[in-house]
Order: C-alpha cells, then sequence, then structure tokens
C-alpha cells in the first residue's frame, strides 16, 4: 500500500478530543442491536438474581427471629404474676385442695409444685446475675420448668432454611448464566467490530493512512477493541443488576421499617455524591489514556518496523527520549485515571461501615422500645451490605465504562470515516483477456485532499499496446502519483485516464486493479511457504510454472538451497537479504497474467549481474503488455519505447532515448548527471 507522495504526514491522536460519555455510551448501546436477544436476556437474569438477593433478608429477618424465639423462655412474662398467686395460696393458710388455680401457658402448677416453686425462687437474691437466673431455673419443678423452656420451632426453622437456600442456589445460577450469556455477548461483538474494521479497512481511501500512523490504526483494532469488549462483558451487566439490586435494597428498607431506612440511606448519600463528583472528573483521563496509548504504540511501530534505519543513524537515543516522554504520558494519564476510579473504593467501604455502625445504634435502641424485632436489625446489616456494596460496583462499573466509552470513540471514528466513493452503479465489465492495451491521459489533474498544491497540473499521454512506457523525473515529480492514478487508488480532479477507450471513472476499482500486474519498491513477504509467497491470491498455477518463473528471474538457485524447496516456511523476519525478497517479488508479479504491467523501481534492490538477468526477463514478460517502468537509474530504461520525463507534475519532455539524448535537454542533464564523477 502506497504511503508516500506529497500530503504523506504523521497520526494526529493527539487532536482527538474526550467525547460526551452519555452519547458515547448511547453509540455503544446501538451498535449492540444484533446482539440486543442476548443482552436483554442476560440483564433480565442479573435483575432476577437481584430481586431474589433483596428478598432474601426478609426471610433471613424471619428465621433470626424464629430462632431468636426457640432461645428464650416461654411464657416468661406470666411468671411473675403467678409467683404472685403462689404467695397468696401459700399466705392464705387454707387447705391446698382450695388454693386458686396457678396456670402458666397451657400448664397447670399442683399446690406441691407451687411450695417448690415459691421455696426456689425465695433463694434467688435482687442482684441475682443471669448465670444465678438460670441456676434457679433448673431448680424448678419439671411442670413449672415444661412451661418455661425455650422451644424451637423445628417446622418453620427447616421451612424457611431450604427457602433461603433455594433463593440464594437460584440467584447464583442465574449470576452463571448472565456472566455466560455477556462473555459471549461481547466476544460476539468484539469479533463483529473487528470484522467491520477489517472491511473498513479495505473501504478506505489511501489518503486517509497517509494522515494517520499504523500504530495508531492498530491500537485501535486492538487495546481499544479489547477494552470495548472487557468492559461491556464485566460491566454492563454489573451495572444493571447493581442498580436494581440498589434500587431493591431501598424499597425493602422502606417497607420494613422507614426509620431505619432513613439511618442507612442518610449514612450512604455522602458516598454517592463522591462517586458522582469523581466520575465527572475523571473521564477525561480515561480518554486521555487511550490517545496516549495510541500514540505510544504508533512510536514502537515506527521504530520497529524501520530498526535498522534508527541504529544506522544512531538515532537510539532519540528514539529512546521519544519513547520515554509517550510512556510519561501513558503512565501520568493511567495514574490519574487509576487514582480516581482507586479511591472510590476506600470511599465506599467507609460509607459502608458507617451505615453498619447507625443501623446497629439505632436499631438496638428501637429494640429496646419494643419498636422492632431483633431479626429486623439482622435484615437491615443485610440491607445496608445490599445497599452500599452496589454502589460500589456501580462506581466500578463506571469507571469501567467509561474506559469503553473512550475506546468505543476511537473505534466507532474509525469506522465512521469517509469511505471511498461507492460504485455500485459502475456495471461496465472488462475483461482483461480482450484488452487491447492502449491507455490515453487526457489532460489529467490532481491535489491531495489535504494541500490545495496541484501536483499533477497537465499530464497528457498515450501509451499504444504492448509498448514499453518508462515515466522519469527527479524527487518530487510526481511519478509515483501518476501511477497511482492510473490504478486508481486515488480519484483525478480533472481530465480523463481512458484504457481502450473506456474512462476509468467508469470502471470499478476492482476491475482496474485486475488489469495490472504491480512489482513496486517496497518488497513485503507473507507468513507462509515460498509457493504460497509467489502464488498469493492466484489459484491452479503449478509447481512447473512456478519454478519456470522462479528460473526467469533467478531464483531457481535460492530454492534450491532451502531444506523444503518450494513448501519452505518463510515470513518478514526470516533472514533473507533485500535482493532475493524482490526477487521473489517479481515471481510474483510474474504469476499474474495482467495486460498491464507497472514497475516502480523493481531492481532497485538487486545488484548489477541479477538487474540484467531480471532486465532480460521483464523483457520477455512485457512482449504484448503494456509497460510502465518508473526509474531512477536511467540505464535501465534505455530500450523504452516512450520515455516520459515529469518535472513539477507536468510532462517536459518525451521520445525515446536516443531522441531524448539527441535533444540535450532536461532527461539529458539527468542521464549525464548520473555518470558524472
Amino acid at each position: 500500500m502506497f504511503n508516500g507522495g506529497p500530503g504523506r504526514r504523521g497520526g494526529r491522536p493527539g487532536d482527538e478530543k474526550s467525547k460526551d460519555f452519555g452519547k458515547s455510551m448511547t453509540r455503544l448501546f446501538s451498535e449492540l442491536k444484533n446482539l440486543r436477544i442476548a443482552v436483554v436476556l442476560a440483564i433480565l437474569l442479573a435483575v432476577g438474581g437481584s430481586i431474589l438477593s433483596v428478598v432474601a433478608p426478609d426471610k433471613l429477618s424471619d428465621l433470626a427471629d424464629e430462632i431468636r424465639n426457640g432461645l428464650i423462655p416461654q411464657n416468661i412474662e406470666q411468671l411473675e404474676p403467678a409467683m404472685g398467686t403462689i404467695a397468696k395460696n401459700i399466705a392464705s393458710a387454707t387447705p391446698q385442695e382450695s388454693w386458686e388455680e396457678v396456670k402458666i401457658g397451657n400448664t397447670v402448677i399442683s399446690p406441691e409444685d407451687q411450695v417448690a416453686t415459691m421455696q426456689t425462687m425465695n433463694g434467688l437474691g435482687q442482684d441475682a446475675t443471669q448465670e444465678e437466673k438460670y441456676a434457679v431455673f433448673e431448680k424448678l419443678p419439671e411442670s413449672v420448668q415444661s412451661a418455661i423452656e425455650p422451644k424451637m420451632n423445628m417446622d418453620a426453622i427447616r421451612t424457611l432454611t431450604i427457602v433461603l437456600i433455594i433463593m440464594y442456589l437460584a440467584s447464583a445460577l442465574f449470576e452463571l448464566l448472565e456472566g455466560f450469556l455477556m462473555a459471549d455477548a461481547s466476544n460476539k461483538f468484539a469479533q463483529d467490530l473487528r470484522s467491520r474494521i477489517s472491511r473498513k479497512i479495505n473501504r478506505l481511501p489511501l489518503s486517509y493512512f497517509d494522515h494517520n500512523q499504523t500504530g495508531d490504526i492498530l491500537s485501535r483494532v486492538t487495546n481499544d477493541v479489547d477494552t470495548v469488549a472487557m468492559s461491556m462483558s464485566q460491566s454492563l451487566s454489573t451495572l444493571i443488576s447493581e442498580s436494581a439490586l440498589l434500587i431493591g435494597a431501598v424499597v425493602m428498607m422502606v417497607i420494613t421499617n422507614l426509620t431505619m431506612a432513613a439511618t442507612a440511606i442518610i449514612a450512604s448519600i455522602l458516598g454517592m455524591a463522591a462517586m458522582m463528583v469523581i466520575l465527572k472528573k475523571s473521564q477525561k483521563y480515561f480518554s486521555m489514556r487511550q490517545r496516549e496509548l495510541g500514540k505510544l504504540n504508533s512510536h514502537i511501530e515506527e521504530v520497529y518496523s524501520s530498526l535498522l534505519i534508527v541504529k544506522a543513524y544512531n538515532g537510539k537515543k532519540e528514539s529512546d527520549k521519544k519513547f520515554d516522554r509517550l510512556n510519561k504520558a501513558v503512565y501520568n494519564a493511567n495514574q490519574k485515571s487509576q487514582f480516581l476510579s482507586g479511591i472510590m473504593h476506600p470511599i465506599m467501604a467507609f460509607v459502608g461501615n458507617l451505615g453498619y455502625v447507625a443501623v446497629c445504634i439505632v436499631g438496638a435502641l428501637m429494640v429496646m422500645d419494643g419498636k422492632i424485632s431483633f431479626g429486623v436489625i439482622i435484615a437491615f446489616i443485610s440491607y445496608v451490605r445490599l445497599f452500599t456494596s452496589p454502589l460500589n460496583r456501580i462506581a466500578q462499573s463506571m469507571s469501567s465504562l467509561q474506559s469503553a466509552a473512550a475506546a468505543g470513540d476511537r473505534v466507532f471514528e474509525f469506522i465512521d470515516e469517509a469511505e471511498m466513493i461507492d460504485e455500485k452503479d459502475l456495471t461496465i465489465k472488462v475483461e482483461k483477456d480482450k484488452i487491447a492495451g492502449d491507455i490515453v491521459f487526457d489532460h489529467v489533474r490532481f491535489g491531495y485532499d489535504d494541500s490545495k498544491k496541484i501536483v499533477i497540473k497537465d499530464f497528457c499521454a498515450e501509451a499504444k499496446a504492448g509498448q514499453k512506457i518508462a515515466i522519469v523525473g527527479p524527487t518530487g515529480a510526481g511519478k509515483t502519483t501518476m501511477v497511482n492514478l492510473l490504478m486508481k487508488f486515488y480519484d483525478i480532479k480533472d481530465g480523463d485516464i481512458r484504457i481502450d477507450g473506456v474512462s476509468t471513472k467508469d470502471m470499478t476499482r476492482e476491475t482496474v486493479h485486475s488489469l495490472f500486474t504491480m512489482v513496486l519498491q517496497d518488497t513485503w513477504m507473507l507468513d507462509g511457504t515460498l509457493r504460497e509467497n509467489i502464488v498469493y491470491n492466484r489459484k491452479n498455477v503449478s509447481d512447473k510454472q512456478i519454478m519456470s518463473i522462479c528460473k526467469t528471474v533467478g531464483l531457481s538457485h535460492f530454492v534450491k538451497t532451502l531444506p523444503n524447496g518450494l513448501d519452505t516456511d518463510l515470513s518478514e523476519n526470516d533472514s533473507i537479504s533485500a535482493g532475493q525478497k524482490q526477487l521473489i517479488t517479481i515471481a510474483r508479479g510474474m504469476v499474474e497474467d495482467a495486460p498491464f504491467l507497472i514497475l516502480d523501481e523493481a531492481t532497485s534492490n538487486v545488484d548489477t549481474r541479477t538487474e540484467e538477468l531480471v532486465q532480460s526477463a521483464m523483457d520477455k514478460l512485457m512482449e504484448g503488455r503494456t509497460s510502465f517502468i518508473i526509474a531512477h537509474r536511467l540505464s535501465t530504461i534505455r530500450n523504452a519505447d516512450l520515455i516520459l520525463v515529469m518535472n513539477e507534475g507536468d510532462i517536459v519532455e518525451s521520445g525515446n532515448h536516443k531522441e531524448l539524448m539527441k535533444k540535450g535537454g532536461f532527461y539529458a542533464e539527468l542521464y549525464n548527471s548520473q555518470f558524472a564523477l
């Protein structure tokens, strides 16, 4: 992909501004439309689990009261009036048969047991301890003990315990299913985003890549998409479920006891206020973190892809300084965002503990006054946890969603970039087997989108079928730009380019690309076998054809030195010389059977002897094909049928080598300068 030419500049991630959190999240949720069923189901499960968690403390309160009632003596309030009646009976000096009946609960106390009870209770002093009281109670007659001894209602306790276990198990199951659904939905969402980005890359104009650094684009595809997916998986359902838990806890507290509810809520209001202030201030730092990370990735990609240049020019110190500066910026953004999100936890922990203390104090006073039961305090301790814990988790979820919003802004900014002009209305089909090979450049004018400067001012030329056209000129003359216009990598401003009389404006880019074989100065290797590198994107190419091409370009010896021949795995990182990579690239171009051939400094990375071999092979390859050759080494294009000499976007001379040398003009000056001592 062409990244050179006028108009190229570094990426501009720093131009990004922090987006509105609400709008960013709205866009993020709208993109989940294809996964709406799974997300809604996950949210319903989360809400269902939260409802069960909220209702459970009410049952826990009933269980606590039931257990407490089974631990305290029964009918204890009837004991004092019973003792008064017993004392009256004994003091009456009447026969026991005529004593007034004494009844505790449903048990009738006999006169003998009344006497024994009075004797036992008389041994209990006014200042008796709790242990002494229990010791006296154990000496009471069996009838009295059976009337006042604690009794557990095991049926009720068993029922409440089973209900609680079912509720907590169901809540846990709901959370498990919700987690699975959200993890699946977030991974599918990330997969969809990457697929859309992949398709988007092929629809973006080449000018976008001229203006944006590769590392920043890669950061959007990897880091930002991962951040969105992870945050959506961990935070979206959590935010919904915890919000439901929070609301449910408030409702249950109000229903249970308004005074206790007010105590717990007021104790937590400070935490909510602090959370909102922190969230408002921290959003810009999350956006800054993603932006600075993109800059750092851009620098790393740039340095490691050009490591030899950096070392050759002793640029390590300067590169390290820039890395340290960018790394420091990422550190600062991370520190600020993580600090602000991190202090939410201790704040909410303090608020939660404050709530526990307040509930215990107020609850104890109300129990003493008989306004509530002990189980209500147990329930409210659970409600306080259910009230403050969601606040903490909501704060964490909001922090995570802020990261997702910032990363989503960068991803959707890329997806929303202006695409190349839609070509669905272009229906002209050109079969390359029927192409004659004539190309006409008719007053072509072109300038890059970001510059008012016209690079190609008035290019007029005609290439006949089978001709070898050389385009030469000094650096910046517009040679490669002209070829990019021919390949329809850019749209021309004015004029026209016609292939066999058909304007390229009426052809799709795919059609135009299929007509050309292009061999560039920059080489690239796929991670695959040598065969896969040579037959790239071509089918039904036999080994015999491949070896014939390798022999033509001088690669046959290299193939024989490989351990597995054509099946040897190669990659960009393998120790293959620049010349060998170029020969593989040329062989790849020979496999493509297209009527037009473009060679952009294709032999610049091979030695003189190999160049002669490749040049001879190119001559055979160019037979019957219209060829365009861009060359700075003018000795390689002396046999061209037509040489177009460009300078500052215009053709200043044209003709073959002999004609141009005879003129003694601009071309002759360029040619002679290459041999001057």
